[in-house]
């Protein structure tokens, strides 16, 4: 089969989107308003860009009346009406039903925090909270806002990093089965991160060896 994405409608293109490109890890981003309300609001489309400087990036979608979400209003620049500011909570699966229950819509006046059985947590270095169930939390400040189609991605710069103290080792290595990370699939399924293997990159040293004997 061949498709030409342009001749499917949007909610034929999301389907084999979010079907194929699995699993794909989930932004839980706290905002903090102008009005100091908290938000809280789960991203699937979530990764990260890079660690020189040690950025992470999430897109956003629209309202269905085509009005910014919070979260995107609230980590706009100081000069847009937001905050520049926000935190990179993981989703993880002692609390993935709080995850599930955040994108339900409120009044840009509510908070999700009053509504789930989540704690807050001061930041270091912004002014949203963390979640403070989170293992691990990114506070960052937006870098750039990308425009893309009819969605918007956000750049940040992690400026300050909190991890809970037995996920790491001494070298800096995640255990990931302490963390308990989850992902999302397509429709309303998630994964968890537990069967896994190891293949180094590269070519295996036979294939290096028969590539290093001399051409006959």
């Amino acid at each position: 089969m061949e498709l030409d994405p342009k001749s499917l409608n949007p909610s034929d293109r999301y389907k084999l989107l979010i079907g194929s490109v699995v699993p794909r890890p989930i932004a839980f981003v706290s905002s903090l308003s102008s009005q100091g309300v908290v938000n809280l609001a789960p991203f699937s489309y979530f990764n990260a860009v890079g660690h020189k400087p040690l950025t992470l990036m999430f897109s956003v979608s629209k309202k269905p009346d085509g009005s910014d979400k919070d979260t995107l209003r609230n980590v706009r620049s100081k000069s847009e009406g937001g905050l520049g500011e926000y935190v990179i909570n993981l989703a993880v699966a002692s609390y993935v039903q709080q995850v599930a229950e955040a994108a339900e819509p409120l009044p840009h006046s509510e908070s999700e925090f009053d509504y789930l059985e989540l704690t807050k947590a001061p930041s270091r270095l912004v002014a949203p909270p963390r979640v403070a169930e989170s293992p691990v939390a990114f506070e960052c400040k937006t870098m750039q806002i990308v425009p893309v189609g009819e969605f918007t991605m956000v750049i940040g710069e992690v400026v300050h990093l909190f991890i809970r103290d037995d996920l790491v080792d001494d070298r800096y290595h995640v255990d990931t089965d302490k963390l308990g990370a989850v992902g999302r699939l397509a429709g309303y399924d998630y994964c968890h991160i537990r069967d896994r293997f190891t293949i180094p990159n590269g070519f295996s040293a036979e294939k290096k060896a028969a590539l290093e004997q001399p051409q006959q």
